[in-house]
């Protein structure tokens, strides 16, 4: 069984297997295409067969998780000027963990997607954090297409204080369970591909906003800390790249 992203506060802790512990909630179904307005929040090539389907990881603690370490050993393809002029000429994706949220609690049993009050929410540092990444993607002229976002608030305003817009798409939730079963993981690992592996939009690029777990069930790396972003490059046959990684304060300092 895997860890699932918690169904009751727990203090984080390094977990055998998979998940960020204390992060929970319920699989919502639902809508798309909804657009601002509710915020008053070693490179790696992978097929859809190749990329590895066993995500593992949790915070805190002193030994690393193998997801964990696939994001503590990561190395750049891209970066600096050579980065940025890939992002400003389009064609890439960019995952985004949501932005940091208060710690002291988790989403409820019964969390509701559309009911904010029932889940963990980005902290004051979130917002910050959110609206400095649409900040350096201003300054730094890098064209953003489609934005996506999970079903979460914590999801969704990340997306919509950094870019303005959004769509909410159910693939980008997790399961609602405090371990994850194999099938589970398998059926995420499914459901966000199709999304890693999509073609933007002629010079754009396109953005996600999700959760670490279903990142990790496409790629085996653990994102942290909240807010980290992956840089991938669809390879147009059902397969990607993973060439880079941001923190949130680098998309100022290109």
């Amino acid at each position: 069984m895997l860890r699932g992203e918690g169904l009751i506060p727990q203090p984080p802790t390094i977990l055998a297997e998979g998940g960020e512990g204390g992060e929970g909630g319920g699989e919502g179904g639902g809508e798309g295409g909804e657009s601002g307005g509710e915020v008053p929040s070693a490179p790696t090539t992978f097929t859809p067969e190749e990329a590895p389907s066993d995500p593992a990881g949790g915070e805190g603690g002193a030994e690393l998780s193998p997801g964990e370490q696939a994001n503590a050993d990561f190395q750049d393809q891209l970066s600096g000027a050579d980065l940025l002029s890939a992002l400003q000429a389009g064609g890439h994706i960019i995952y985004f963990r949501h932005a940091q949220t208060e710690k002291d609690y988790a989403d409820q049993v019964t969390a509701n997607v559309d009911d904010c009050s029932t889940q963990r929410m980005l902290s004051e540092v979130g917002w910050e954090q959110a609206k400095a990444i649409g900040e350096g993607f201003e300054a730094n002229s890098i064209p953003v297409g489609q934005v996506i976002s999970s079903q979460f608030c914590r999801a969704w305003q990340t997306a919509d204080l950094a870019f303005g817009k959004y769509e909410k798409n159910p693939a980008l939730n997790f399961p609602k369970a405090e371990t994850y079963t194999d099938a589970q993981v398998a059926q995420m690992k499914a459901n966000v591909m199709p999304l890693l592996t999509a073609e933007p939009e002629s010079g754009t690029n396109t953005v996600i906003v999700g959760h670490d777990d279903i990142f990790e069930s496409a790629t085996g790396i653990y994102p942290d800390p909240q807010g980290m972003a992956y840089v991938i490059t669809p390879d147009g046959n059902g397969g990607m790249k993973v060439i880079a990684n941001m923190l949130p304060e680098e998309w100022s300092q290109f």
